[in-house]
């Protein structure tokens, strides 16, 4: 350890919640001297004692003042930030980790309902503790724009504390990791720890794929990682559109890619607008490479969180482009994103008499199938058997939607 001034990581004030702020400073005597400051001091302060004193004999720190000013953290932000302040005085490696929920060892599925994703700042736990009981399709822990440079570090600790201890009751738990190259050290800290899914901002070259996989399989090697872990880049440029096949196309365990509109209109050096004219080429562009390599096509967020009228028609346009879904910057979007996206009831009747009629032709040995005096193909009808297929995932149909006809 050295011996060093005081060093600080966490979130205070008046307006922070389920946070903490911790300053450390290593002696070469006296003991530990701990200082703890709580809201909920009466009914956990000997509970927080307990851990920070437990990871201080963990780290093998004998002589220590330290310094806490608790708004009603959980165990795992308070164990993120002493961690992060040990590690700025320590040159370990040594981790402390809490137990790990079982219902966050799960794998998600390739093709998966991916409609919405709702992204949370990776450095502000008072976000995460609830944000499943909003049922998103996934959970985006944004290590990159939404964290300050001067935070980046602190925030790995909390989101892969977070991927461990927090219930996200059954979404997707995914990571934006920071542009390459320091997103590769990013994946330290996610990958050994249940992250279902990493998204690579400002991705321009199939390369930038290729690197992120060598790095998660040095990892997986080294810690003995056995979940899938998929991959999500995020098209932001006009060379990332331009190259956006030869990216879908780069890697088996690549699902879908996102195209982030801000910076991309930044990149044209136009202004991004409600009707989308000044990005309709490059997104039809990313929906047809993604339709092409076989995964999904995800837009950009919608900013204007009290706008719904808005929201809703942006996401019939972009449905009518071919996207599959879209970010989310607030819990109140994740609603009118579910229902926009899914079947509604005239593209559900209609699925369902293409489906009935070419099943009928089946089961009578014929070659032909018709509805009407229109001819039905092939690609009808698995358009049609997906509909269905996405009615039932979403609730707007049964599994026994025959028998009840």
């Amino acid at each position: 350890m050295k011996l060093n001034k005081p060093v600080s990581a966490g979130n205070s004030g008046d307006r922070v919640r389920s946070d903490c702020h911790i300053t450390l400073e290593i002696k070469d005597k006296g003991g530990v001297d701990l200082n703890l400051k709580s809201k909920v001091g009466a009914l956990y302060g000997e509970k927080i004692t307990a851990l920070i004193m437990d990871m201080l004999e963990h780290y093998e720190i004998r002589h220590a003042r330290v310094d806490i000013q608790d708004s009603g953290a959980l165990d795992f932000v308070i164990a993120a930030r002493m961690e992060a302040v040990i590690r700025l005085l320590s040159d370990t490696d040594n981790e402390y980790l809490l137990p790990v929920l079982e219902e966050n060892k799960n794998s998600t599925a390739k093709d998966r309902n991916r409609f919405s994703r709702l992204y949370l700042p990776g450095n502000t736990p008072q976000l995460m503790i609830n944000a499943g009981i909003h049922k998103p399709d996934g959970i985006i822990l944004d290590l990159e724009d939404a964290v300050a440079k001067d935070k980046k570090s602190e925030a790995r600790y909390v989101v892969r504390n977070a991927l461990r201890n927090v219930d996200f009751y059954g979404a997707e738990r995914m990571v934006r990791i920071n542009q390459l190259p320091d997103g590769l050290e990013d994946l330290e800290y996610v990958v050994p720890h249940n992250v279902n899914l990493i998204l690579l901002p400002k991705c321009e070259y199939a390369d930038d794929l290729h690197r992120v996989n060598e790095k998660i399989a040095e990892i997986c090697k080294h810690k003995k990682v056995e979940n899938n872990i998929w991959l999500m880049p995020i098209i932001e440029s006009a060379r990332g559109v331009v190259n956006v096949y030869d990216i879908a196309d780069a890697a088996d365990n690549l699902v879908a890619i996102a195209i982030g509109l801000e910076d991309f209109t930044a990149d044209l050096g136009t202004r991004r607008t409600e009707e989308a004219t000044e990005s309709f080429f490059a997104r039809s562009k990313l929906v047809i490479a993604c339709r092409a390599a076989g995964i999904q096509a995800i837009d950009s967020v919608y900013s204007d969180v009290s706008d719904m009228e808005g929201l809703k028609q942006t996401v019939l346009r972009s449905k009518s482009l071919g996207f599959n879904g879209m970010g989310c910057i607030h819990p109140r979007q994740i609603e009118v994103i579910h229902e926009y996206y899914a079947p509604d009831e005239q593209e559900i009747e209609k699925a369902k008499k293409i489906y009935n009629a070419f099943l009928e032709a089946k089961e009578k040995g014929l070659g032909v199938v018709s509805l009407g005096t229109k001819m039905i193909d092939a690609p009808v009808v698995k358009r049609a058997d997906n509909t269905i297929k996405l009615a039932i995932a979403t609730g707007k149909l049964t599994k026994n939607w025959r028998e009840e006809i």
